[in-house]
């Protein structure tokens, strides 16, 4: 039987480095997303802290058991919700995370991958860089692959979240104009990006961005909820908002029949192939390090 996912985006601004502030609005956009009877909904890249949070990351870091994300979880009830946050790991490491809150606890955890140092984004002076992609079972029929903006320009990030069997794709990110650089259409490149990863592993994705400006850089907002085929089903403008779709799982089966990508994908090979490059590098170590689940921020 199908299976509908009611999904949102609050597309929203944040106050750099006031979690009180930023809190409060949480707590608004989740109250929002339970009037509409969302299932889902996903809050932007670092929104309770703002882009530039990093400026005070010592004062706002948090603990993944900070009771100020218990509040939001208990406020989530049943409906899952993902923030982001500064988060303080084992043996003083930062992370730029996002968890998924519901009934009252943090379901899961990822620590942004791929940190860019480019353009006019510093994120490597800040953050340690997390180490895994997995994926979090929304029930039994949806898997969220779960990935924070720049994760999403390695395309080998996203590929192996479905092949660790992701139906939707959720993508917290926190794009400015300039981010980038004058040459490059970041608004362009998102829409395309989203779309082509829908219509590649047949899988809805909802990327959620922020809006607003923070030390120079503007942040123009459209977020989207996209279908299985890559067709936009809401798209936001560039104000504060709310944007609802809903999400069919048949959609996802006729859509990974029509086009195998996932079945198809040759992760042995894969898994082949990168062994030989870091024995040939001369790194068996890590090869081995890779294997160990010890430090998994979900484990």
């Amino acid at each position: 039987m199908p299976h509908i996912l009611k999904t949102g985006v609050a597309q929203c601004s944040s106050v750099i480095g006031d979690l009180d502030a930023n809190l409060a609005s949480h707590l608004d956009w989740i109250a929002q997303g339970k009037t509409a009877g969302l299932d889902l909904l996903v809050m932007p890249e670092l929104s309770l802290t703002g882009h530039h949070g990093c400026e005070t990351l010592l004062d706002i870091a948090m603990p993944r058991t900070d009771p100020r994300l218990g509040r939001l979880a208990e406020a989530a009830g049943d409906m899952t919700v993902i923030v982001g946050f500064i988060e303080e790991g084992p043996a003083a490491q930062f992370y730029n995370s996002a968890a998924i809150l519901k009934n009252g606890a943090l379901r899961f955890l990822h620590r942004k991958v791929n940190l860019p140092s480019y353009g006019n984004l510093e994120e490597a002076k800040h953050y340690a860089a997390g180490r895994f992609v997995d994926v979090f079972g929304l029930d039994a029929r949806w898997n969220a692959g779960l990935l924070i903006c720049a994760d999403l320009w390695n395309p080998a990030l996203v590929h192996l979240a479905f092949l660790h069997g992701a139906t939707c794709l959720i993508c917290p990110v926190s794009s400015g104009v300039e981010a980038v650089g004058v040459d490059f259409d970041n608004p362009g490149g998102w829409a395309l990006t989203m779309r082509f990863y829908s219509m590649m592993y047949g899988a809805p994705s909802i990327m959620a961005n922020r809006t607003g400006t923070e030390r120079g850089l503007t942040f123009w907002g459209g977020s989207r909820i996209v279908d299985a085929f890559g067709r936009e089903l809401a798209v936001a403008g560039s104000a504060e908002e709310l944007i609802t779709a809903e999400v069919d799982f048949d959609q996802v089966r006729r859509a990974r029949y029509l086009l195998p990508t996932v079945r198809d994908s040759n992760i042995s090979l894969v898994h082949r192939e990168t062994t030989r490059l870091l024995e040939t590098l001369g790194v068996p170590d890590l090869i081995r390090a890779s294997d160990g689940k010890q430090d998994t921020p979900n484990a």
